[in-house]
Order: C-alpha cells, then sequence, then structure tokens
C-alpha cells in the first residue's frame, strides 16, 4: 500500500561555508545544537504570543548580541525583509540548519502551523540530547576504570619494579615466570620508552587518518552492526533516530522522499544510508513504506509489524513516533544493563591485573626471607 501525503516543495541547500559556531560571553561556548535549539525554543515562544516572524527574528538578533549565533539570525532576518521565505533563508546555513529542520519549517509555513512545528523541533531536540546524555554516561566510566587501570600498571612497573631488581637479583634463577616477564616488560619501559610513545603516537595517527577515509568510514560502521550486543545498541540507536524523523515529518507533510534524505542525514551509517536508499526505491515503485523496511534485517520484527499496520491503517506518523518512543526506552534500558555489567567486569580485571602484580613482588621476598633464615 503506498502513501500518498500532502508534498512539500523540497528546499534548495546552496553550498555554503562552514560556520564557525562559538559559545555564549567569553568562557562557555555550547554546541551548534545547543544554540540551534536555543534559538528555535524562543522563536517558538515569540510566534506562540502573536509577534510575527520578522519582529520575533529582530528581537532575537538583539538578544543574541555577542554569540557567534548573532550573525546567522541578522542575516536570516535580512532575508525574510527582502521577501525569501523562513524555509529558504534557513537552506542558507546548511551547517547549523540540516535538512530535516528545513523541511519540516517549509511544511509549517506553508500549513499555517509553524509555532507548532518549532516547538515540536525544540523537543525532538531535546530527546536528542538526552540520548547523547544516556550513551555518555554509560561510557563514561568504563574508559575511566580502562585509563585508570593502564596507568597503575605503567606507574608499577616505571617506578615500582626497578627499586626491587637489585634486591631479587641474589635469587635470580628462583624468581616466579611473572616476575621475570614484569621486570623485563619494565626494563623496556623505561630503556626504549621514547620509541614506544612514538610508535603509539605513529599507530594512533594512522588510525584516525584511516578513519577519517571512506575505506575506514566503511569497515567501522560494517563493524558497529556486525559485532555482538553493540550491533543492538546501534540499531536502537538507528531506529530510534529514523523513526523519530519519519513521524515527525509525516505527521506535518513533508513528502516521503524528503523524510528518507533526511533519515541519511540523521544516521550516520553508510549501511544504513543503502538501506534508506533501497526503501526509496521500494516507494518510487509504489510499494510503500513498510514494505521497505519489512525487506531489510536491520530491522527487528516488531517494527516490521507495526510498520505494515501504520500504513494500512493510515496511521503511520503515530506509530513511528511510538516506536521511536519504545526503542529510545529499550536503548536505554540496554545501556543501562550494560553500564551494570561492565564496572564489576572492570573492576574484576584491574583487581586480577593488580593481584598479579603484587604477587611478582610479595613471592620473590618470601623466598629471599626463606633463604636468610
Amino acid at each position: 500500500m503506498a502513501i500518498e501525503l500532502g508534498h512539500t516543495t523540497p528546499v534548495t541547500r546552496p553550498s555554503a561555508p562552514a560556520l564557525r559556531l562559538g559559545g555564549l560571553g567569553r568562557f562557555a561556548r555550547p554546541s551548534p545544537a545547543r544554540e540551534r535549539m536555543l534559538f528555535t525554543e524562543r522563536l517558538a515562544l515569540l510566534l506562540e504570543t502573536d509577534n510575527p516572524l520578522h519582529t520575533s527574528l529582530s528581537i532575537l538578533g538583539r538578544e543574541s548580541g555577542g554569540s557567534a549565533f548573532e550573525p546567522i539570525v541578522r542575516k536570516i532576518h535580512e532575508d525574510i525583509g527582502s521577501g525569501l521565505p523562513f524555509s529558504q533563508a534557513l537552506a542558507r546555513h546548511p551547517d547549523v540548519f540540516s535538512s530535516t529542520y528545513v523541511n519540516l519549517v517549509a511544511a509549517g509555513e506553508q500549513g499555517g502551523f509553524l509555532p507548532a512545528v518549532l516547538s515540536e523541533l525544540v523537543s525532538m531536540e531535546d530527546k536528542a540530547a538526552r540520548l547523547r546524555a544516556t550513551i555518555a554516561s554509560s561510557f563514561a566510566y568504563p574508559a575511566f576504570l580502562v585509563v585508570f587501570s593502564i596507568g597503575v600498571v605503567l606507574f608499577v612497573l616505571t617506578v615500582v619494579f626497578p627499586k626491587f631488581r637489585e634486591l631479587f637479583q641474589a635469587i635470580a634463577d628462583q624468581l616466579p615466570v611473572t616476575t621475570l616477564v614484569l621486570m623485563t616488560l619494565s626494563d623496556v619501559l623505561r630503556q626504549h620508552w621514547a620509541a614506544i610513545l612514538g610508535g603509539l603516537g605513529a599507530t594512533v595517527g594512522v588510525l584516525v587518518f584511516w578513519l577519517r577515509q571512506r575505506v575506514g568510514v566503511e569497515a567501522l560502521d560494517r563493524l558497529k552492526l556486525a559485532t555482538p550486543f553493540i550491533r543492538n545498541i546501534f540499531i536502537e540507536l538507528y531506529l530510534t533516530q529514523s523513526m523519530r524523523v519519519i513521524g515527525l515529518s509525516l505527521g506535518h507533510g513533508v513528502s516521503v522522499p524528503d523524510t528518507l534524505r533526511a533519515c541519511r542525514e540523521v544516521v550516520r551509517n553508510h549501511l544504513f544510508t543503502q538501506f534508506m536508499d533501497r526503501v526509496a526505491t521500494e516507494v518510487n515503485e509504489g510499494h510503500g513504506l513498510a514494505a521497505g523496511f519489512s525487506a531489510s534485517d536491520l530491522v527487528p520484527p516488531l517494527a516490521r509489524q507495526m510498520l505494515v499496520a501504520g500504513e494500512e491503517s493510515g496511521k503511520l506518523p503515530l506509530v513511528t513516533t511510538r516506536l521511536a518512543d519504545f526503542y529510545e526506552r529499550e536503548l536505554t534500558k540496554r545501556l543501562t544493563v550494560f553500564s551494570k555489567m561492565i564496572e564489576p567486569l572492570m573492576l574484576l580485571v584491574m583487581g586480577a591485573v593488580v593481584g598479579l602484580i603484587v604477587a611478582s613482588l610479595i613471592l620473590p621476598i618470601f623466598k629471599l626471607s626463606r633463604a636468610v633464615h
């Protein structure tokens, strides 16, 4: 069943040089996403209180004085004053306003519900920010434990072990294998630290360069969707992002092709982008949106069934919004479980490593004490 929705004229997005967005004030430097959300929220409030768009932009331009966002607001205000539609004025700043944002604003302009669209964009940005914060917090503590563990091991090997070298020379032939290995590693680290640091730096540089190339990006994208457990995290993340865009866009009359292009922009994974291309092909051939999603193993059975039901009932925007909320909750639960599992596991690994190092120091000391007695 193909979807027939009101089509909005796609907004042409001219190429523009990258905009350097700073923060408000000398020390605070909010991200462009944060500045965009504040701009959208204030503009929605002004429009809801019956202020004309041109006047609202003038007020925002004055309020944003001193920030890096000010010239953008003033340029949009000038373009509106010269007769350019609001969506076209936004499209002149592609580094700030995505095609999703611009197309939804265009739909709101044409339908006469711009304040409602802006409010929903604020809500979408807020949910995306909370999801990013959840992901960051889930990985922050494990990352700290890894760095701390490496620091402790390096300190012991380079500072503590050398102090016992002369003491252990008397029983060198009786030292445990772990002690001999750690002492050798300690010598290598102390004598060749410059070469090791240089090698690590070169390796990181090559890896970063490779990951910036298309082949590296595609390899990392495949790894994300091929690693057990990690695959489920990224699939739920991508479905949350894409379903929220689809629900918001279709609910406000954005055409299906424009909606799918917006999904390509939101989801940063070339495999998922190729999947969206296949969905667009299915839609162009008249098979409907649900048919394209049902043909991919990237979409769980539950989502397939709900999309088919939503398309048949004509409530696809509502269904996709519900799916976005559902997968966001599932992702949050999965990240919480991951965090609770990884923390004791990391502590266990740290304890085992530290215990091995301590045992490698204490056992030779016991042997020395027995030899003395």
